[in-house]
This record gives structure tokens, sequence and C-alpha cells, in this order.
């Protein structure tokens, strides 16, 4: 019992670390990064200590200070409670997600087994699907709470391009699930052992709808028409600032990290090495005994996870620097008359095969 609570905090402590430790407050520095390299800039590189700028790591202290510095302002006719809440509702969901993803496989350590997932729940995809529902409210009263014209119109083109892009989303999963028979988002990852089982090989266009509706959610460019600074100044967190503004940032950049993740264990191998099993993992390690072996290879499988995450936070970095913003009509077209459409062909057919098989 009481090693069961030790390795639940330690899950709990390790995931929380990863994301608002490291994620979170690096991204931007990569974004401004990556930014720099594909527009041949420098990058930012003025912030230093001591005359040691880090490669422009120290923006990131920077920003991170500036704005918890910065004043909390809420305009005269908000609805300060709602306006308060909004960020949180934003955020919440962002960090919460990442609770049913599985980082790892099952390990015996010391006569205990460590099961590297937070909660490893029945219905871990609907779980997902649920927690991106509820970020939704976090933009529309961020919007509506704000009593400005701005922000209202940026709420309400997020709750629709939001609320469309779900059923797309959800419609491209299903054949997934057909495929695999189950919904934990544990057991897709272990079925994923055999590289040729990977999601990717079995649902190529499931992915493609999946990726696209899950940047749409997350309101990034190409999708960014809620924020659409040309438009409407920041939409509908225009009048944020201070601690407020700086959870609405980081809620989008964990969306990132929550997105790649899901990707990796829905259509990308989970933690798993193509062609390496686990009982092969755990056979290279035996000089280090039957412990070290296997927290070796919880190691090596972590480590291949997070790579995986990494890339596709990388993907979607290099998708928002090179597209152009679309506009709302062209948002909804794609939803409604491209991505559904496809999401119930692909459906179909995989119903079909395994009917057939």
């Amino acid at each position: 019992m009481a090693a069961d609570l030790i390795e639940s905090v330690a899950k709990i402590l390790f995931i929380f670390a990863v994301n608002v430790g490291v994620f979170a407050p690096i991204l931007g520095w990569v974004e401004r990064k990556q930014s720099a390299v594909m527009q041949d800039r420098i990058g930012a590189n003025r912030a230093d200590i001591l005359g040691f700028t880090a490669i422009g790591l120290f923006h990131s202290l920077a920003d991170a200070i500036k704005l918890l510095t910065k004043e909390d302002f809420v305009p005269a006719n908000a609805n300060k409670f709602f306006h308060t809440l909004a960020p949180f509702i934003s955020l919440v969901p962002a960090i919460a997600a990442f609770a049913i993803v599985p980082f790892g496989g099952r390990y015996e350590l010391f006569g205990h087994e460590v099961h590297l997932v937070i909660a490893d729940l029945d219905v871990g995809i609907l779980y997902v699907f649920a927690l991106a529902g509820l970020a939704t409210y976090g933009t529309v009263l961020a919007g509506w709470s704000s009593r400005s014209n701005w922000s209202l119109l940026g709420g309400l083109r997020a709750s629709a391009q939001m609320l469309s892009y779900e059923v797309a989303m959800g419609l491209s999963i299903i054949g997934l699930i057909m495929v695999y028979g189950t919904l934990k988002l544990t057991e897709i990852g272990a079925i994923q052992e055999d590289f040729f089982r990977w999601g990717i090989f079995l649902q190529p266009l499931g992915f493609i709808i999946f990726m696209t509706c899950a940047i749409a959610e997350n309101k990034r460019i190409p999708f960014d028409i809620p924020e659409a600074e040309s438009e409407l100044v920041a939409g509908y967190f225009t009048e944020y600032s201070g601690m407020k503004f700086v959870m609405f940032w980081m809620a989008e950049f964990l969306e990132m990290v929550t997105i790649s993740a899901v990707v990796t264990t829905l259509f990308f191998g989970a933690w798993h090495i193509p062609f390496v099993t686990d009982a092969m993992l755990l056979s290279w390690f035996q000089f280090a005994g039957p412990n070290g072996a296997a927290a070796l290879a919880m190691l090596v499988n972590i480590a291949v996870f997070f790579t995986k995450v990494s890339f596709f936070i990388w993907l979607q970095m290099t998708i928002r620097w090179t597209l152009p913003r679309f506009r709302y009509d062209q948002v909804m077209r794609m939803c409604w008359k491209m991505l559904l459409p496809l999401s119930l062909i692909n459906l179909s057919i995989t119903g079909l095969v395994v009917l057939l098989l």
C-alpha cells in the first residue's frame, strides 16, 4: 500500500515537473529559436547574466519575471469572477489530460510492479476528449466576461472552431479503437510493441485527420482565428495581463505537449523502439541484474517516449511558422466539408475491413 502511494506521488511529481518545469518554460525559447532559424534570423540572444547569454535561454527567465510582476488588470465592467476563473479552466485540462497517457510500460522492481501511467482508465481516450471539451469553456468565458467586443468575437470564434473540430477528431480515432478493440491507452501502447501494428500503418488517414483537428483545437496557426492579432488584437484574452495571461500562454504550450503525447501513444508506437520488443530490451541489460535491467529498460522507454513527443512538438511548430492563417469560412469549410466526410469514409472502410477479416 505504501509502495503504491509512493509510486503514484512520484509519477504525478514527474509528469508535473516535465510539463510545468521543463516543457512550459522552454517551449517559448524553442519557438523563438526555431522561427528564427526558419526565417534566417538569430533569434533571442540579448538577455544575459554577467555577460553569459546561454544561447538565449535567459529570455524565458526574463519573460517570467516581467509577466509575474505586471499589473493584474481587470476591465471596469468585466465579470471579475468569471474573468479570473477562465484562465484556470483553460490551463488545468491541459495538465490533467496527461494523467492517462502512458509514458512507459510495466516493470518489476524489487518485487513491486511499476506501471508508468498516473491513471489507467478503462475509458482513457474518452477522458482526453472530455477535458478537451472542458477547455472550450475557458475561452468562451474569457471572451464573454471581459466585456470587450474583440474578446467576445474571439470567444465566439473559439467556441465554434473547437466544438466543430471535436466532432471530426472524435470520429478519426474510432477506426483505431475498432482495430485495437480497447479504449485504454496503456493497452493500445502495449499492442504497438509489434512495429507493423503501429497506428500510423493501420490508420494513416485517421492520423492526418486527428493531427489536423488537434492543431485546430489548440487554436494555433493556421487555425488561430480566435486570436488573429491583425483583426482582434489577441482575441478572447485581449483584456488579460500578468499571471492570467501567462496561464493562457502556458495552456497553449502544454496542449502541444499533450497532443504530441497522445499522437505518440495512438499512432507511433508509444514508448516502443521499432523492431525491439520489451523482452529484447531486458535481455540487453541482463549484466545489471534483474532489477538493474528493469530500471535501465524503463529509463530507455521513457527517453524513447519523450523523444517522440519532442519530434511532434517540433512538427507543430514547423507547421505554425510555415502556413498562413486560414479565414473563418475556410476553417469551417475544411471541418464540415472535408475532414468530417473523410473521417466517415475512413470509419466505413475500417468497419468493412474489420468485418471481412
